[in-house]
């Protein structure tokens, strides 16, 4: 704390305000030590607390005398340490916490690192693919990573200098499986197959999905303001160059930004799946099942006559379902495909067809499948993917064997 009370002090006396070095620690003492205030945030408080006592402006204080001294990006290793930044905005990831301003990664030629701009902070917005100053702001350790955050006593201007930043790490080969993937903030390339694409009505997402090769499968972004003008198609193989990895939820994914790119290729990837057994009792049939249309151009089904991406068009009739089997302690979603559906419900596509047609409503073709389908006990195979079983092979258990059927009940009641 002696040391923080010195600098403190000396720097208000270079500014020609002479503060009682015991005025100093007092209040630091009071913050660090009676309220537990990380130590930069009670400095800071500090320094505020003089700054309006003296009149004295921020910019005035932080700003200091002569050339800025710019860190690098790779030598950030420390908590709570004041830094200037000469960098680029790579990417900027989609935010939801009303907290926080911006938050994305910045790069110079040395390395990338994630930065935070807090709302309270109200620093100018930054745009991707531009180059910036930030001043003050405050190197920060999260989940045994460095990460700079930006505050009320930071500022950011842009500036005309271009920086080449390194698109991958130093010493990392480019080319990774996916089961090699363990850390969040890494650019990497993959090749893969399209395992599934899924629904998406977020207007900030281009496409959402699977992609997995021998090793593993692992969940990928494209982001719309990537503006990458391949669509993906599921079955297909591709290479995807400078994805970047991270973290969601416990779970690792990559997103495509603006430096990524996406290329199909010849190759022919055996993608490994998991796969599973399951019987239960089927207790719902989700929205989204029965008949649906899909997108003629990507296989999207569509929402109001509408594909996320293509906007209106006319679309593919098509039959699916989205259900829930449920063991007692479990509850385990499952999605089959038109084959598996007609072979089930017992109602071929061109039948569905016809009955909505009838009925002047498409609805029509889900609520007989609830009807024939719900309550009753199945056994489903299939690769289990992501949270889904995508069943290969149903059948439906007319009679019960006495012992799976006590295994069930005992299953129930433990839970």
């Amino acid at each position: 704390m002696n040391t923080m009370v010195i600098d403190i002090k000396t720097k208000f006396h270079e500014l020609g305000v002479d503060i009682p070095a015991e005025k100093i620690e007092e209040r630091l003492e009071k913050l660090i030590v009676k309220f537990k205030v990380p130590q930069e945030e009670a400095r800071r408080s500090v320094v505020n607390f003089f700054l309006k006592e003296h009149s004295i402006s921020k910019e005035k204080f932080y700003g200091g005398q002569g050339e800025v001294s710019f860190s690098k990006v790779a030598d950030i290793s420390e908590d709570g340490k004041w830094l200037n930044l000469k960098a680029k905005v790579v990417q900027l990831w989609d935010n939801t916490h009303g907290s926080i301003s911006q938050v994305g990664l910045l790069a110079d030629e040395t390395g990338t690192i994630k930065f935070v701009s807090w709302a309270a902070a109200e620093v100018p917005a930054v745009e991707e693919g531009k180059t910036y100053i930030f001043k003050n702001v405050v190197s920060s350790e999260w989940n045994g990573k460095m990460e700079v955050t930006l505050n009320k006593s930071s500022s950011v201007e842009e500036t005309p200098d271009d920086i080449h930043v390194q698109s991958k790490p130093q010493g990392v080969s480019s080319l990774v499986k996916v089961a090699d993937i363990s850390e969040d903030g890494r650019w990497v390339d993959v090749k893969g197959k399209i395992v599934q694409l899924w629904e998406n009505t977020n207007e900030s997402i281009s496409q959402v999905g699977l992609i997995g090769d021998e090793t593993a499968n692992i969940k990928f972004i494209k982001w719309a303001r990537s503006e990458i003008p391949v669509e993906v198609i599921e079955g297909k193989n591709y290479l995807f160059r400078n994805a970047v990895t991270s973290e969601w939820n416990g779970k690792l994914e990559i997103t495509l930004n603006k430096s990524s790119s996406i290329e199909e290729i010849p190759d022919e990837i055996e993608v490994t799946t998991r796969e599973a057994v399951l019987t239960a009792a089927m207790v719902d049939i989700q929205s989204g099942s029965g008949l649906i249309k899909r997108c003629p151009q990507c296989n999207r089904s569509l929402t109001k006559g509408a594909c996320a991406e293509h906007g209106k068009v006319d679309g593919v009739y098509d039959l699916r379902l989205k259900a829930v089997l449920d063991t007692g302690t479990i509850a385990q979603d499952i999605l089959l495909k038109r084959e598996v559906t007609e072979e089930i419900s017992g109602i071929t596509l061109e039948g569905a067809i016809a009955m909505a047609a009838d009925a002047l409503d498409q609805g029509v073709v889900l609520e007989a499948m609830k009807q024939k389908l719900v309550g009753k006990y199945y056994t489903v195979s299939g690769p289990r993917v992501d949270r889904y079983i995508l069943v290969d092979s149903i059948k439906k258990e007319s009679t019960l064997d006495p012992e799976l059927l006590a295994e069930l009940i005992n299953a129930a009641e433990v839970f």
